[in-house]
Order: structure tokens, then C-alpha cells, then sequence
């Protein structure tokens, strides 16, 4: 057993995160501390990083607008863009 301090609304959000990704608490805290174990750092970021599969989903699209590929527009007006996608 581990006791860790943390304040209240830490612990209520990260529980509340884990029943989302369908996981205890205890089970995130462990994979955590073993991957601590395993790799000997600790990271830290302030800026949330993108899945990978998001980001590769980006490149492409960034890569498709920088060669004018898959593009469309801009419309002049709203119905136009409902043309278009209607069609």
C-alpha cells in the first residue's frame, strides 16, 4: 500500500479520468510508477501532446494543403459550401 498526499480535486479528476478510459486509479498510479521504474525519468510537460495517430493525421493534411491536394474553397457564401457538399 502507498499513501500519497495530494490535494482533493486532484485526486476526485484523476479518478474521474480513470472511469473514463475505463481503468482504477490504482492501476494508472502502478503503470506510472513501473514505467518510472523501467526508464528511470520522470516527465513532465505543460503542453499536452497529441496522440500519435492525431499527429500523423495532421502531417498529411498539412503535406495535402501545402500541395493543393484535397482542397476545397474558400466559398464565397454559405450556400455554395452546401452545393458542394451536397453534391
Amino acid at each position: 500500500m502507498l499513501n500519497i498526499k495530494t490535494d482533493d480535486y486532484v485526486k476526485e479528476d484523476a479518478k474521474r479520468v480513470a472511469y473514463d478510459l475505463g481503468l482504477p486509479l490504482s492501476t494508472i498510479v502502478n503503470a506510472y510508477l513501473k514505467e518510472l521504474i523501467r526508464h528511470r525519468e520522470a516527465r513532465f510537460s505543460l503542453e499536452p501532446q497529441l496522440k500519435p495517430e492525431i499527429e500523423k493525421l495532421l502531417k498529411k493534411a498539412s503535406q495535402d494543403y501545402k500541395s493543393a491536394k484535397n482542397i476545397v474553397g474558400p466559398f464565397c457564401n454559405a450556400s455554395d459550401m452546401d452545393k458542394y457538399l451536397n453534391s
